[in-house]
């Protein structure tokens, strides 16, 4: 275990000496780079440091106690004790911060939602879920801005495209890809029956323009005129935007903003994200199968995730966690639910490690 964490510090000290160098800022990529990987060491090597003193104080103390008379035995024992206490809980504290960092932890979150199964009642759930997430990202911090939005007749979501940006935002969003299932009696219910719905949720890290590299000619972009609710500019200037990828495929469409511009640069942040993605997948599947991973087809029988109004209930399938306080996480109290998914995830990462 030493041999290993003199490694991590000795590549926090070349770091260190890396960000001192003048040349280091012409290199945009090298710089945000080594910026974020001495941001990922820092609490491991902080936490490295505070282990090994305490190692050495237990050491010490245990030295200190062979020596002492009978009347100081007692207090060098609890001094050993309190050190060893120590020494072990900070050897825990290392096994988490010493597991692989998600390669995309610190980016921002590219979220889309899509009302699926139910009609208006699954685009009524799409909203539920934006509102959800637009009130954690609120009390994590986190800014939120909407590229896209399509509202349906009743006031819900066909689709909606939210980039949240924070520190912790892709940690604490991975785990909601996926589709979302709802259990309670429609607003277009007469009868009072309850109804099950389902809306699917979408999420990738969003790239920076270093990251993926696009070829102009690889790209076949159409402009035409916007519809739906936007104001007086909508259906009078060709500002919407459709960008194909022909190499891929992948089609991303905006038409929120006045600006063509604008749109094009929306539409371009999404595309360059969904080929991040892509390339991160291509071992093991084509884009195509990792949507389907998260989303499906929208279907109720591949849920990720079951709210249920009558129960006052919220379970995630996945690792069979269950809360009875349905109303507090629609209000974005999600944090039960992810640190349940968070803590599931590191207990599989130290049995690999075993």
């Amino acid at each position: 275990m030493f041999d290993r964490l003199q490694a991590v510090e000795d590549e926090f000290v070349s770091l260190e000496a890396s960000l001192g160098d003048p040349d280091l800022g012409s290199d945009q990529a090298r710089l945000r780079d080594i910026t974020r990987r001495y941001k990922d060491l820092t609490p491991v090597v902080d936490c490295i440091r505070r282990y090994r003193s305490r190692v050495a104080d237990a050491e010490a103390a245990r030295e200190l106690l062979a020596a002492s008379d009978d009347a100081d035995k007692g207090a060098w024992r609890d001094e050993v004790r309190e050190a060893d206490d120590d020494v072990a809980t900070l050897a825990e504290e290392l096994k988490l911060l010493m597991l692989p960092r998600d390669p995309n932890d610190g980016r921002a979150v590219i979220v889309e939602i899509r009302g699926a199964e139910g009609g208006e009642e699954a685009n009524l759930f799409a909203r539920d879920l934006y509102d959800m997430y637009r009130a954690f990202a609120a009390r994590h911090g986190w800014q939120a801005e909407v590229l896209s939005e399509d509202r349906s007749d009743l006031g819900g979501l066909n689709q909606v495209v939210v980039v949240l940006r924070g520190d912790t935002a892709w940690g604490r969003m991975k785990f909601e890809g996926g589709t979302h299932r709802v259990q309670r009696v429609p607003v277009t219910e007469s009868q009072g029956r309850i109804h099950t719905s389902s809306a699917t949720v979408l999420v990738l890290p969003e790239a920076e323009e270093i990251d993926v590299q696009i070829d102009d000619k690889d790209l076949e972009v159409d402009v035409y005129r916007s519809s739906g609710a936007g104001g007086q500019h909508v259906n009078t200037t060709d500002s919407a935007v459709r960008i194909t990828h022909k190499p891929s495929g992948i089609v991303v469409t905006m038409q929120d903003e006045r600006s063509q511009l604008q749109n094009r640069l929306r539409a371009m942040t999404v595309l360059r994200s969904r080929l991040m993605r892509l390339a991160e997948e291509e071992q093991n599947a084509a884009m195509s199968a990792e949507r389907r991973s998260q989303v499906g087809g929208g279907g109720r029988g591949e849920k990720i995730r079951t709210y249920n109004f009558k129960e006052n209930r919220v379970t995630d399938h996945r690792i069979g966690f269950t809360i009875y306080r349905l109303g507090d996480v629609l209000a974005g109290d999600l944090d039960e639910v992810v640190d349940a998914l968070t803590t599931e995830q590191r207990a599989r990462q130290l049995a690999g490690q075993a």
